[in-house]
């Protein structure tokens, strides 16, 4: 993409993904309905490269711009991990936490995924939490668990070299170890 290039924006629509108060008061745009999100697609962006969006809104009461800067790999956000499965380690009090690199993550050889994995749970109404440093591997031992309690287990997923952002975590995987 050459500097000053056009590119076209077309309405995105709101029912996809619709827009949070208080931006879903906003008056409509050429005609779209209010609250409407647009989709712009850049093409030709290079990696390591530093540019800057020029967004401006045109309506009967006037216009208004806002430039953002960006590079390519600080606003890549992968999708959370899938397939995750959650198992008690038998006659042990670990678990066995395994998943799947999200499949939108096309290319995870020249872009390498990590992980993060964390679990809650509660102590006599007191809630906790760890987070484990992130790792490279689809797997992880969970170990010195408490028998009997319950534990609340999600996995995220990152950019190897830490560029852009983490993903949202997986959805929680409940399981409660055995009793002694």
């Amino acid at each position: 993409m050459k500097g000053g290039d056009i590119q076209q924006c077309h309405p995105y629509p709101t029912s996809v993904h619709p827009l949070p108060s208080p931006e879903s008061s906003l008056p409509g745009v050429n005609g779209s309905s209010p609250g409407a999100r647009w989709l712009c697609v850049l093409k030709g962006l290079k990696l390591y490269t530093s540019y800057k969006l020029n967004i401006t809104g045109v309506n009967h009461m006037g216009s208004a711009s806002h430039l953002q800067a960006f590079t390519v790999e600080d606003i890549v956000k992968p999708d959370p991990p899938v397939n995750v499965t959650v198992q008690v380690v038998p006659g042990k009090l670990r678990l066995l936490v395994k998943w799947a690199p999200p499949p939108s993550w096309s290319d995870r050889t020249l872009f390498p995924l990590k992980y993060q994995v964390r679990y809650h749970w509660d102590n006599k109404g007191t809630p906790h939490e760890i987070t484990l440093d992130p790792f490279e591997d689809t797997k992880k031992v969970l170990p010195g668990l408490s028998p009997g309690r319950t534990y609340l287990v999600q996995v995220c997923s990152m950019e190897l070299m830490g560029l852009g952002q983490s993903s949202d975590w997986s959805l929680p995987i409940t399981v409660t170890m055995p009793a002694h």
